[in-house]
């Protein structure tokens, strides 16, 4: 990579992991649905007047459809269940659960595209799982009030995330990564405005809590966007993907700054084998071969 690029690397994965710091942050004050309606209308309004510059309304209009459900299962639902689970669990926790999205990604291609994942990805598929249920094991609590349920939202999200990451190569392949990015925050702030209206928090939130969701929506949504396209772009998916294997970091860092989050052992071995298994699953490691 050019300094350039790994610098885009970096600044995303801090952006992506800082989005965990931001929910949950703002979530308690805003609540899920009227946070998640600001982050994608704020990155929306960002997005549109790129669109309309380059003059890419044409492709929007031509793949509503599949831009459509990506709005749904690459932002509003994945952004809701995310912003729920904030609620209850510590943004490391819920960043290294979000380093699952390549897992899910790679099984949904073998059951819904019939893609031959190979003895690595299969092998990072059954990793990947074994960290999640030690996660689970030692972080669920389905006690009134426990963690439990979150970290269920949370694999919920990644599992979206997933689908939608499929649904991109099987509808909107071609398609401006703009005119994908743009369209599916428009759908969405369109489908959670109701929503966000219904369950407007009675009690205004802090400047704090505004700040948090507008960096939330500028940075976290429209400018990380625009850079995963153009490491995409300049280094290609299979580098750009690695951004994944940072986001933990990061996420444990913001936490570990700004909100005193401790990571226990049990959570830091989780991790470790979660993000493994992403790297098998992805293909940046592979199983030895035999001999």
């Amino acid at each position: 990579m050019r300094l350039r690029d790994l610098s885009d690397l970096i600044l995303l994965a801090a952006l992506w992991g800082g989005s965990f710091l931001f929910m949950r942050y703002a979530a308690p004050a805003f609540g899920p649905l009227p946070l998640i309606w600001l982050r994608v209308a704020i990155a929306a309004g960002c997005l549109a007047p790129l669109l309309i510059l380059r003059r890419q309304g044409r492709a929007l209009r031509e793949h509503a459809f599949g831009i459509a459900l990506m709005g749904v299962f690459g932002s509003a639902l994945p952004f809701v269940l995310i912003a729920w689970a904030m609620l209850s669990i510590t943004a490391g926790l819920a960043s290294i659960l979000n380093a699952t999205v390549p897992i899910f990604t790679a099984m949904i291609g073998a059951l819904w595209l019939g893609e031959r994942l190979g003895i690595s990805r299969a092998a990072g598929l059954v990793v990947g799982f074994a960290g999640v249920l030690l996660l689970a094991a030692d972080q669920a609590d389905f006690k009134p009030g426990g963690s439990g349920w979150a970290i269920v939202a949370m694999l919920l999200a990644t599992l979206s995330y997933g689908f939608a990451a499929n649904l991109t190569r099987r509808l909107l392949g071609g398609v401006p990564a703009l005119v994908s990015s743009a369209g599916s925050q428009i759908v969405a702030a369109v489908l959670l405005l109701p929503f966000a209206v219904w369950f407007w928090p009675t009690v205004q939130p802090g400047l704090m809590a505004w700040s948090a969701a507008i960096v939330l929506g500028v940075g976290c949504t429209a400018l990380a966007f625009l850079l995963f396209f153009r490491l995409i772009a300049n280094v290609g998916a299979s580098r750009a993907v690695t951004v994944t294997f940072l986001i933990p970091l990061f996420g444990v860092l913001w936490g570990s700054l700004f909100l005193g989050e401790r990571l226990a052992a049990g959570m830091l071995v989780g991790g470790v084998i979660v993000v493994l298994g992403t790297a098998l699953a992805t293909g940046v490691l592979r199983w030895p071969a035999r001999a």
